[in-house]
């Protein structure tokens, strides 16, 4: 038997009234109020998010990222990510500003379109891209963790942190080619009991995909697993 780390949406965390007192009730897109049906986004910046629908797309930029270099059932990404556009704003909320609640509410709302498609609807476990424990310990959290219990939270599938596990600390990848990228995370990363995942059909997931370097790192690892099948999520897509 292993853990699964349980799934908790955002609304079902904490009552209403409490998220109020740790976050603002106020807009991460425009800034206004927020009504109380609402959180994170008001629904005028959610509806106007730039949404991929890669996953209707099998020829799709983020599938087409790792064609010849490793193996996976499918690749998506939620939304398009532009500098000094309100993704990035929300990015780097998420990873910076302590707002994990952005990472739980952009899972919840990819999930609700993932659980509708295959092969994604099909996966029987979340995986997210681990953080070295001295970055966890600075951040306080896993920002793809958090993106991850969104998901969970709305795709009704269990996610852990249990096997995937990360034993360096790397360089920032911001402005680094796609071969510093690869180089930079090649073989950072490590499986603790694979065999306890064997068969799995897996949803790998990262917050932003640019070259696809550390995702590539990741399902090296996990294809070693007997008979896994991978697929992968991202909160954004940022073209190279």
């Amino acid at each position: 038997m292993y853990h699964f780390l349980p799934a908790a949406g955002l609304s079902n965390m904490w009552g209403d009234d409490f998220i109020g007192l740790v976050y603002p009730r106020i807009c991460c897109g425009c800034g206004n109020s927020l009504w109380k049906h609402e959180h994170v986004l008001c629904d005028t910046c959610n509806y106007h998010l730039p949404r991929t629908n890669f996953h209707l797309q099998n020829d799709n930029p983020v599938n087409r990222i790792f064609w010849g270099r490793v193996n996976i059932l499918s690749a998506t990404s939620y939304l398009l990510f532009n500098k000094g556009s309100k993704v990035q704003g929300l990015i780097h909320a998420l990873k910076y500003k302590g707002r994990k609640d952005i990472g739980i509410f952009l899972g919840e709302e990819f999930g609700k379109t993932l659980r509708e498609c295959l092969p994604y609807s099909s996966s029987k476990i979340i995986i997210p891209v681990p953080l070295h424990r001295k970055k966890y310990l600075k951040r306080g959290y896993n920002q793809s963790e958090q993106f991850a219990i969104g998901l969970s939270s709305s795709m009704g599938i269990p996610y852990t942190i249990l096997f995937l596990l990360r034993k360096n600390e790397t360089e920032t990848q911001t402005h680094k080619s796609r071969f510093l990228r690869w180089k930079n995370v090649n073989d950072i990363f490590y499986l603790k009991d694979p065999d306890k995942l064997a068969g799995s059909k897996i949803l790998l997931v990262d917050d932003v995909v640019t070259t696809g370097a550390t995702l590539e790192a990741c399902i090296s690892k996990l294809s070693v697993i007997p008979s896994v099948s991978i697929s992968v999520a991202t909160i954004a897509y940022a073209r190279p």
